[in-house]
């Protein structure tokens, strides 16, 4: 039987998913990680637990199914970007947590950073404003805490990397030999990387003290990496794209205009613009989409935000309004509106279009009217209206119009959330058939690169649309909502 798996290295959870030429899932198996959060502001994960996970995942999706890693022609990787890994290359060890891209304890060396010359200092090298998002300094924190780090850095004995290299090189021999590579659209969110040459700046790697010893092969995003080993043995690993690129992958948004935005753990609006690296004058980013090994990368606009799926966690874990996450779209029907209650989640301060890591999360509009419904309804709505900042920054730099937004990840099963979202855009959302487009994503590349599917048209054959939401909210409402949204914004910033 011909296959291709994918490895979907989530912020939550980690999940192994098979697929047939037509896209279908054949087989599934997910686990989740522990999150840690030692210090307000820090957000850390134990990478030799997802790796564990990775391997486990994978041996079950195949033994559950009846499948062994004979049946697959090619697995790719899609990973949680930004969250970065030191590790000793002897031992293979993890020399600290992973440090997550929620994480804020890098503001001190962003401020210095900036200097005089602000936040945009890099931008025109490396597309992206200097935020605490960014995998660079995070390595940078890691060996400025500890000299001793530093130290085994300079000697040569230390890697680093984004989630795919700590995957890559343990699944293709880890201290026997794996490799340790990474590809151009995680390398695209270090702040190190020069998105014209596609390699690393040597200059922005010195400026931030890192040895540049430490640091991946920067590769084409579709391109055969290496064989896989343990329950992957025999396999080739020929993809490897960050997970929002792959969803934008999987949406078979493969031309210049093209847009997807991901309901996750945080939310991401991608619009692909070609071989053209659009400069953003919008607080938005500008980073690689994709590269096939030989042809040139191609390049897209992206609107970040920290808190979608997340927001919900919150009204679960720490608050407790829930007890589970599927329960928040019936709590928030039990209000016909949100009561003029708004919620913005700036727990790791705010994202893209305001870069503001000063924010701090705020719930305003409250009065004795205000219940357990209309919390849960403004943090549905969150999501919505951060979202519509993000597209209304997009169409400025684009300046393009969509005609609909094609939509996936775990929270667009609420239809109360596309329904707002819908109307607060003013566009058609649609939700294709498969709305795990991060792990199809991954699957399209490594299936490409080894002749799986021919060539684009074949993967774009395969996209069917699933469900669809057009705008019902009159222009003098939702212009309304917006208004009070931005009022609600503005009393998060200058917390910290």
């Amino acid at each position: 039987m011909a296959l291709v798996g994918a490895i979907d290295q989530g912020t939550t959870s980690t999940r192994f998913m098979v697929f047939d030429h037509s896209g279908r899932v054949v087989a599934v198996a997910q686990r989740p990680h522990a999150q840690h959060f030692a210090q307000p502001g820090w957000v850390e994960h134990d990478a030799l637990e997802i790796l564990g996970n990775t391997l486990a995942v994978v041996d079950e999706a195949l033994t559950g199914a009846g499948l062994t890693a004979a049946d697959l022609v090619a697995v790719g990787i899609a990973n949680q970007r930004e969250t970065t890994v030191v590790w000793d290359r002897a031992t293979g060890e993890p020399v600290h947590n992973a440090i997550v891209w929620q994480d804020t304890r890098t503001a001190g060396i962003i401020d210095r950073l900036a200097g005089d010359a602000g936040p945009d200092r890099f931008r025109a090298t490396t597309g992206l404003p200097l935020a605490t998002y960014f995998a660079g300094p995070k390595i940078a924190w890691m060996l400025d805490e500890d000299p001793g780090l530093r130290e085994r850095a300079e000697a040569g004995d230390l890697c680093a990397g984004t989630i795919d290299s700590w995957l890559l090189w343990n699944l293709t021999g880890g201290t026997g030999g794996g490799r340790h590579a990474t590809d151009v659209t995680n390398a695209s969110r270090t702040l190190l990387m020069d998105l014209e040459t596609l390699d690393w700046d040597q200059a922005l790697v010195a400026e931030m003290g890192i040895p540049a010893s430490m640091l991946p092969e920067v590769v084409p995003s579709i391109g055969r990496l290496g064989t896989g080993t343990g329950p992957l043995d025999g396999v080739p690993i020929s993809g490897i794209l960050g997970d929002q690129q792959a969803a934008l992958f999987g949406q078979g948004c493969h031309s210049a205009g093209e847009a997807k935005n991901t309901y996750g753990t945080g939310c991401f609006l991608l619009m692909n613009t070609g071989t053209q690296k659009v400069p953003s004058t919008n607080g938005l980013l500008t980073t690689v989409a994709c590269q096939v090994e030989g042809e040139p990368a191609t390049y897209a606009l992206e609107g970040s935000v920290a808190m979608a799926g997340a927001t919900v966690q919150w009204l679960r874990d720490q608050m407790g309004l829930i007890a589970d996450a599927a329960d928040v779209e019936a709590l928030a029907r039990t209000v016909d509106d949100n009561g003029d209650v708004y919620l913005v989640p700036a727990f790791s301060g705010l994202f893209a279009p305001h870069w503001r890591s000063d924010a701090r999360g705020v719930i305003v509009g409250l009065t004795r009217f205000a219940n357990r419904g209309h919390i849960a309804r403004a943090a549905l709505e969150s999501t919505a209206f951060q979202a519509a900042e993000q597209l209304d920054a997009m169409r400025a730099d684009s300046r393009v119009d969509l005609a609909e937004l094609r939509v996936d990840g775990g929270m667009v099963g609420n239809d109360l959330l596309m329904q707002f979202q819908a109307d607060l855009l003013g566009v058609d959302v649609v939700r294709p058939v498969v709305a795990e487009t991060t792990a199809l994503g991954a699957a399209y590349a490594a299936g490409l690169a080894e002749g799986f599917w021919e060539d684009l048209g074949d993967v774009r054959a395969n996209w069917q649309e699933g469900r669809r939401w057009e705008p019902a909210m009159g222009t003098e409402q939702r212009d309304h909502l917006t208004e009070r949204w931005r009022m609600a914004v503005e009393r998060t910033m200058d917390w910290v």
